[in-house]
């Protein structure tokens, strides 16, 4: 375990996310050039691909981290029954929602986290009746490094049937620290967006990350922070939130991984995703079945 990892569960998760919250939403000239000039350099940052090009000319920190592509910069498989990839990023893990094969983990609703570990649909989802949905189903994890395009895009057109924002702790989730905390995705602070579509359910998780952890939705605007408290349920049923496929649907504001839960015998993963594959928005991400 790296020390940054080891380092997390004694740090001021939200209180160290909050101060961090304030550097990026920073428009002071010096600080924000700074932070966006070291993010640019370190994890070589392609603008060419963005709205807008020119590094100098983002008012914040967050307003060039979470910046538009240009036009045609990602687009759908063509394919009209494929899934399409949520977002940029690196698959964490894939596969099938089941059992774990030991005494441990020996759940139908059993998620595969990384060596190891694991945790179960309901607790990432904070709902177990929910959880029963995806029992036998599929499932992908999508890492978003600081080099990403940080906006989560719709796999499928869907209907919004709720979201619930659980809280919960604020981990790195670097390959590392994936590796190495238990349960990290059902511990951290989340958004569960839960839709209908032609097919039945399909939800995604918006999990945070240590350093900000904002998570904002195109229908609702800022939904984390506030961090902690209780867990909170919007019910948007007959509100008439209806996104098409590869869409917007919400954005992180600094650190993040998606998760994509779908139902048992919809869709088939597309045969290239495996764990650290990098992936592209708009890529195929399953094929309805």
């Amino acid at each position: 375990m790296q020390l940054i990892t080891a380092l997390t569960y004694v740090l001021p998760h939200r209180f160290v996310s909050s101060l961090a919250r304030k550097l990026a939403y920073s428009t002071n000239p010096r600080t924000k050039q700074w932070l966006i000039d070291t993010v640019v350099r370190k994890f070589d940052v392609n603008l060419s691909e963005a709205m807008e090009p020119d590094a100098t000319r983002y008012p914040s920190f967050n307003a060039f981290f979470t910046r538009a592509l240009r036009p045609g910069a990602r687009v759908p498989d063509p394919d009209p029954r494929v899934l399409t990839m949520p977002a940029d990023g690196r698959i964490s893990e894939c596969g099938h929602i089941g059992f774990a094969g030991d005494a441990e983990h020996d759940d139908p609703g059993h998620i595969f986290q990384a060596k190891g570990h694991g945790f179960s649909t309901a607790q990432l989802l904070g709902d177990a009746e929910k959880a029963k949905a995806y029992v036998g189903g599929t499932f992908a994890t999508v890492y978003l490094s600081p080099r990403d395009y940080h906006r989560v895009h719709m796999p499928w057109s869907g209907t919004l049937v709720e979201t619930v924002h659980v809280p919960g702790r604020l981990f790195s989730v670097g390959v590392d620290a994936v590796g190495n905390v238990s349960r990290l995705f059902a511990r951290n602070e989340r958004l569960v967006c839960h839709f209908e579509t032609d097919f039945g359910p399909m939800t995604l998780v918006m999990v945070g990350a240590l350093l900000v952890s904002g998570v904002e939705t195109v229908w609702s605007g800022v939904e984390i922070p506030p961090y902690g408290g209780p867990i909170v349920r919007k019910d948007w049923r007959g509100k008439g939130v209806v996104l098409e496929r590869f869409a917007e649907m919400a954005r992180f504001n600094y650190g993040s991984t998606v998760i994509v839960l779908l139902p048992k015998g919809v869709a088939a993963l597309a045969p290239t995703l495996r764990a650290q594959a990098p992936v592209q928005l708009g890529e195929a991400f399953a094929t309805l079945v």
